[in-house]
């Protein structure tokens, strides 16, 4: 069932350089680094596991659709994954999905709009990539451990972290 967008909070989306609030973003291939693994197996379709933290940035399952999130670290993070990428605030205005790919809180659409500009040339330091990938591990294992009713309570959610870009 379709989510109404004027219901979510902040959105942010990270990636193409040079848009403009009004722009659209729509679906596109999966974007390739020389070099990153983890953009290798996306764009091959599969999963990269990173030893001791699990799969990391697994391929969409909706390649029609645009992700965004309400993690601003997170979309950083798809930033920093083009040379040069930017990241925005973005809306959806239509036929809105919550994703259940993703770890951290994201939504997905057909197009999203670009509302502002949050950060241009989007770089991070291993520090800042390290307290990600940490974010990324944490959520994995709460969701795995819900998934087999192990401890207790509901799955939880990103938060931002002291070490997040911002």
């Amino acid at each position: 069932m379709p989510i109404d967008p004027t219901t979510l909070p902040r959105l942010f989306h990270g990636g193409a350089p040079g848009l403009q609030p009004g722009d659209l973003i729509v679906p596109g291939p999966p974007h390739v680094i020389d070099g990153c693994d983890i953009c290798a197996a996306r764009a091959a379709g599969q999963a990269y596991v990173m030893p001791g933290v699990g799969v990391i940035d697994p391929p969409t399952g909706r390649p029609d659709r645009v992700y965004v999130t309400s993690d601003r670290p997170y979309a950083l993070f798809h930033a920093s994954r083009y040379v040069l990428g930017d990241a925005y605030t973005v809306q959806l205005t239509t036929d809105v999905d919550e994703s259940t790919e993703d770890f951290f809180p994201t939504w997905c659409a057909p197009y999203a709009v670009v509302t502002g500009v949050v950060s241009r040339a989007v770089r991070l330091t291993d520090k800042q990539r390290g307290t990600l990938v940490r974010r990324w591990g944490a959520l994995e294992d709460s969701r795995r451990r819900e998934a087999y009713g192990i401890g207790r309570g509901h799955s939880e959610r990103a938060a931002p972290d002291e070490d997040s870009p911002r």
